[in-house]
């Protein structure tokens, strides 16, 4: 089945896409939110914003599950600022935080919010904030203010700013199909094309920096990894040997990239210095060494192998090149992605026949499983560590979903762009 599923994925790929229409739906929360009002912003007169920026804060708040905002037709007032806040009435609600705030616009091409995070049991300002961003970002100052908040409250760096990669598949009519390698927002906004191609694209990674992608693409009928600026679109291929080009992934430091290539005979891992394009070879085996991801220092890659009969994850030093197995609960272990500590992996499990995503403590040993569902893949952790996103089915559809690294929270994510695989969580951007 490992075989398989490395020799003829492009063609899984192809074969299993169909339309679909995505919306969010949270499928499940913590059971003790914190509950918080975020009150619709004030405005200037004259000034029209082009979206909800309190609705979309409250969003965040909601879907990172940490928190249950307060329904707008609920709130008892309208306040704009601190001076206008009634503590009693917020706190007649069961309200524990409220952020009110306002938006103006300065000059033509500004616009600012100005905000306040208010703890209503001891009846004080906790934040106040001034984020400016440009007239037709409104999304981006709402994600802005919903960061601050929510580090300011869990004390964990918001992600709300970072974005997605995910490829996309639609039918087109007969046996043709259209794939498009798409970047949004985490919470689906701002959908756009990257890539369009009628041939597999698979394998989306970012940059450290969050400027370049890399991706496989299979536009000259065999697969060969590229990279693509995302400012200026430009794109470079790195390789197109005989054989399978997959799986790239950028070094923390950005210099390099691990790559599984077959040049040679059996997938093996091998890295790229992408300023000479000088390759080494980091294993050589007769089984499938596949799947590459970066231990955070740098100095030693995990990997998915089924050198020991069934796949597991192992470890590479890039040094000595000494191997070593990390996975021994479960016959089946594969791509796994390393939290950003260091300290565990996120990998595809399978138990008691299903395909789950799980987390696995590297100090304990311990494996927890975080879905339900029974084909879940390709997961992908936010730089926060606190989400993971993956591909699953849902009504016998590609969709993407996000679990929290606890399994507390789960939910989808929205496509205008058919069936969709393969997401991968971008770096903080800012």
């Amino acid at each position: 089945m490992f075989k398989q599923i490395v020799t003829v994925l492009a063609l899984v790929l192809a074969g299993n896409f169909a339309i679909a229409d995505l919306t969010i739906e949270i499928n499940k929360g913590k059971d003790d939110p914190v509950p918080i009002a975020i009150v619709p912003f004030g405005w200037q007169p004259g000034v029209a914003v082009a979206e909800d920026v309190a609705s979309i804060i409250e969003m965040d708040l909601h879907r990172s599950g940490q928190f249950a905002p307060l329904s707008r037709g609920d709130m008892l007032g309208r306040p704009r600022n601190a001076s206008e806040v009634y503590y009693r009435d917020w706190k007649s609600l069961g309200v524990d935080y409220v952020v009110v705030g306002s938006l103006t616009q300065d000059g033509p091409n500004a616009l600012t919010a100005n905000y306040e995070l208010l703890d209503v049991n001891t009846q004080r300002v906790i934040l106040t904030g001034t984020e400016s961003v440009s007239v037709d970002k409104p999304r981006y100052l709402a994600h802005t203010v919903s960061d601050k908040i929510y580090e300011k409250l869990t004390n964990i760096r918001g992600a709300f700013r970072t974005q997605l990669l995910y490829v996309s598949a639609v039918r087109e009519g007969g046996n043709r199909t259209r794939f498009r390698l798409l970047k949004s927002d985490i919470d689906g906004a701002n959908e756009s094309v990257l890539f369009d191609s009628r041939e597999p694209i698979m394998a989306p990674t970012w940059a450290p920096d969050g400027k370049t992608i890399a991706y496989v693409s299979f536009e000259t009928s065999r697969p060969a990894i590229y990279t693509q600026n995302l400012l200026t679109g430009v794109r470079k291929q790195l390789t197109s040997f005989r054989g399978l080009n997959s799986s790239p992934v950028f070094s923390p430091d950005g210099t390099q990239m691990a790559m599984v290539l077959s040049k040679d005979g059996s997938p093996d891992i091998y890295v790229m210095d992408l300023a000479s394009g000088s390759l080494q070879q980091v294993t050589n085996h007769f089984a499938i060494d596949t799947e590459p991801a970066w231990m955070p220092d740098g100095k030693s890659l995990i990997f998915t192998s089924d050198r020991g009969g069934k796949p597991q994850i192992y470890k590479v030093q890039l040094g000595s090149g000494a191997v070593e197995r990390m996975t021994f609960i479960g016959d089946y272990n594969a791509r796994a992605r390393v939290l950003p500590d260091g300290l565990g992996l996120v990998l595809v499990h399978r138990n008691s026949g299903n395909f789950h995503i799980a987390v696995q403590d590297l100090k304990r040993n311990r494996v927890e499983i975080l879905t339900t569902t029974n084909l879940d893949e390709s997961p992908s952790v936010a730089p926060n560590a606190s989400m993971l996103l993956y591909a699953t089915q849902y009504d016998g559809k590609g969709v993407l979903a996000a679990v929290s690294i606890d399994g507390g929270v789960k939910y989808r994510l929205p496509s205008r762009f058919g069936d969709v695989r393969e997401p991968a969580w971008s770096p903080f951007l800012q």
